[in-house]
């Protein structure tokens, strides 16, 4: 293989390393991947369901059904745009930021084994190759 492909190969295998510990650790919370996504996406936004909807890659009736299911378990609540009555804006609640931290947590346990191999330097530099790659 070319260096492209062991670039390539070596983000697939690390995406599947990571989508493991994540989907462990929203079924210890009862969610699914995706619902520990809008979790995650809401940790510092106040979306509307429309970007909600983008930031998700989602249809807007799919994204609506999961948000209304996130309110139903008291982790989400939605509430009416000020600038734009028509849109409904989307934020954590008290209950979510303490299941927040509780993830986050977990999730940093679980990926410990793949960053404690790299010394400090590598770390900041992977983090800014990926920020780079993810254009951030």
């Amino acid at each position: 293989m070319d260096t492209v492909d062991d670039l390539r190969d070596s983000l697939v295998q690390m995406s599947f390393a990571v989508i493991a510990v994540l989907s462990r650790v929203a079924a210890e919370h009862d969610l699914s991947l995706t619902q520990l996504r809008v979790l995650g996406i809401l940790r510092d936004r106040e979306p509307t369901m429309a970007e909600l909807a983008v930031y998700l890659g989602l249809e807007r009736s799919t994204v609506s059904g999961l948000i209304d299911r996130a309110v139903q378990r008291g982790l989400v609540r939605k509430t009416t745009d000020a600038a734009d009555g028509r849109s409904v804006r989307v934020s954590l609640t008290t209950d979510a930021r303490r299941v927040e931290k509780r993830v986050i947590g977990q999730i940093g346990e679980l990926m410990a084994p793949l960053t404690d191999r790299l010394s400090n330097v590598e770390q900041q530099r992977l983090t800014a190759l990926l920020m780079k790659a993810l254009d951030r």
